[in-house]
């Protein structure tokens, strides 16, 4: 529920008008973009309905936001059923994850990542 609250929220307050949320730090800072930076953006597309605008903003966002759920449905799914949902990643996929989202973030701070920028 706070989920969708919370995405409910971002829906409605367009976070490309200036002074609704706060700039990044790490951005701020360094002028560097970490993983999340477009997150809210691209959350707002998203909730719009426009796919390639979210995933512009931020394509790791996009497959968090479906991961997520595709998670909660399987939940409600087994809840519904009486079976306990139990959720076990091998430790090589965390890995992999890990790996894949610490590529994103530098490539898309490298020169030729400019197409990553939110």
């Amino acid at each position: 529920m706070a989920v969708a609250g919370a995405f409910g929220y971002v829906g409605a307050v367009d976070p490309n008008q200036p002074g609704h949320y706060p700039v990044c730090p790490l951005f701020a800072l360094t002028g560097l973009y970490c993983p999340g930076c477009g997150g809210l953006r691209s959350a707002h597309a998203f909730v719009h309905g426009d796919l390639f605008g979210a995933l512009r903003d931020n394509a790791f966002g996009v497959v968090a936001y479906v991961a997520f759920a595709v998670l909660w449905a399987v939940w409600v799914v087994r809840a519904a059923r009486g079976k306990p949902l139990r959720i076990d990643v091998p430790t090589a996929r965390l890995w992999v994850i890990g790996g894949a989202l610490l590529a994103f973030t530098v490539v898309r701070n490298l020169p030729f990542g400019g197409w990553l920028h939110p």
